[in-house]
């Protein structure tokens, strides 16, 4: 089949009749043609567009190895600093495409799967694991240019320390039977990005599983599978108008809990199950986070390039870039998007062959970047926050330039260097960036993205390099080795 467009990947997801629940209703019809989806569709839509347009079909596709068909660069599994090169410019075309707004492009979990695919021979002689099984999936879903949701966190009941669930009914997704036909699923996990708006969701356990080994499990299934269920949170998007509203309209990709209710994952979907070991360690062992970051970093440096222009649009607007404040603060931006630029060209230079054959990018300067990048993002967006100051507050909408008292608006939101409008325009997308329900998860989205940022410099600090450096101090010293 290969690379699918646009127009495929809608007609699949409205075939689909995936189970979605918003504001307490069912989504009914044509799910790309309902008013909170269709902008977050249409764009990704275009991305799958992208992909077989003659321009750039050789820079987003490659030759299939089974098949020869042309299928998607995310898919790729790189052997070759050529090849890791080619994949992350594919994923930069794409982030480029939705300015790093959309933190679930199809890229993003089609390089999960790869990453896990690639490392299916960590899974060999281990009890109740299915190697074989990843790798036939993942090679179907290439044929097939599936798209994914997952999910990887269970509710949040209880975040102390020690907890043993102990509910009558399962909260936490967990393996309640085990058939001829593959196993039995009930629960939740929460927090798939896009979900019922995929082919399939990609479920895997992370964490440690001491007395709960039935929460550890890998599979993937489709999204219409009989018993499952998306109930999405309340919609960030402000409404249709791109003008009012210029990110929410295009890129709102509503998050939701995901509910198992008796699903049935029949064997061949299954990776493995009922092992807490190997579901503890093959997150770690696998090129998943080496490959992974490398496909969010490019993402993220899109991102931060969008805000460095919103908010050297906003300056000139206003006309405050001769201000030695306001350039500082411009710079604390340029210097966040060189430092995440220099952090990937040491991941891609320092790149090597793992045990499977495959050249995994240096995972440090990665982890780095997951360290760094949540502290910075919301220092951006407060940036531009006090920039506009009360420019962000006073804005008027779409309507309003149509209405009888656009002669005042022309007269008394006109800009330094922009009419009303066009400055209205610049300040609502620095207020939909920084400011709004969608902005602000925006934020809140970044500072969490790869978990929580304490765990994650202590993780950091724990995996660096940390000794030959205190080596050497010890040496000036003449210390004795204890």
């Amino acid at each position: 089949m290969g690379a699918i467009s646009g127009k495929e990947y809608l007609k699949r997801i409205n075939q689909l009749n995936n189970e979605v629940w918003l504001d307490g209703k069912k989504i009914e019809g044509a799910i790309s043609e309902h008013p909170v989806f269709k902008g977050i569709l249409q764009e990704k839509a275009a991305l799958y567009d992208l992909q077989l347009n003659p321009k750039y079909k050789s820079d987003m596709t490659f030759l299939s190895p089974e098949t020869g068909n042309r299928i998607g660069l995310s898919y790729m599994q790189p052997k070759s600093i050529e090849d890791l090169i080619k994949k992350r410019k594919a994923s930069e075309l794409w982030a480029k495409q939705t300015f790093g707004m959309m933190g679930r492009s199809p890229d993003y979990l089609n390089t999960v799967l790869m990453s896990f695919a690639s490392s299916a021979g960590f899974l060999e002689g281990k009890g109740n694991c299915f190697p074989q099984n990843l790798t036939a999936f993942y090679k179907s879903a290439r044929e097939k240019d599936l798209s994914f949701t997952h999910t990887f966190i269970s509710p949040q009941v209880n975040r102390s320390q020690i907890y043993i669930e102990n509910s009558k009914e399962p909260i936490a997704l967990k393996v309640v039977d085990v058939k001829d036909d593959g196993i039995v699923v009930k629960g939740a996990r929460l927090l798939a990005t896009q979900g019922g708006l995929t082919d399939e969701v990609l479920v895997f356990s992370v964490g440690r599983f001491l007395f709960n080994e039935d929460e550890a499990f890998a599979f993937s299934i489709p999204s219409n599978t009989k018993g499952l269920r998306f109930i999405c949170r309340d919609t960030f998007m402000g409404g249709p108008s791109r003008f009012d509203h210029p990110l929410s309209s295009r890129y709102e990709e509503i998050d939701s809990i995901v509910v198992f209710d008796n699903v049935l994952v029949p064997w061949e979907r299954v990776f493995y199950y009922n092992n807490g070991e190997v579901a503890e360690e093959f997150i770690t062992q696998s090129s998943f986070h080496a490959f992974a970051k490398h496909q969010v970093i490019t993402r993220q440096i899109a991102k931060t390039e969008f805000i460095l222009g919103v908010a050297q649009l906003l300056v000139e607007t206003i006309k405050i870039n001769d201000y030695q404040h306001i350039q500082e603060k411009i710079t604390e931006i340029m210097l966040g998007l060189e430092t995440m630029k220099a952090l990937r060209e040491k991941a891609e230079n320092h790149a090597s062959l793992d045990d499977h054959g495959m050249l995994r990018p240096d995972v440090i300067p990665l982890n780095a970047a997951g360290v760094v990048f949540p502290k910075m993002y919301p220092r951006f967006t407060e940036i531009i926050q006090i920039m506009g100051a009360s420019g962000m507050i006073t804005l008027p909408t779409e309507n309003a330039f149509q209405s009888s008292i656009r002669k005042d608006l022309d007269q008394y939101l006109q800009g330094a260097t922009k009419s009303a409008e066009d400055r209205v325009k610049v300040f609502r997308l620095a207020w939909d960036l920084t400011m709004s329900s969608f902005g602000t998860r925006e934020t809140q989205y970044e500072r969490y993205f790869f978990g929580d940022p304490v765990r994650l410099a202590s993780q950091f600090y724990k995996e660096y390099p940390k000794e030959p450096y205190a080596d050497t101090v010890s040496e000036f010293l003449h210390l004795n080795k204890s």
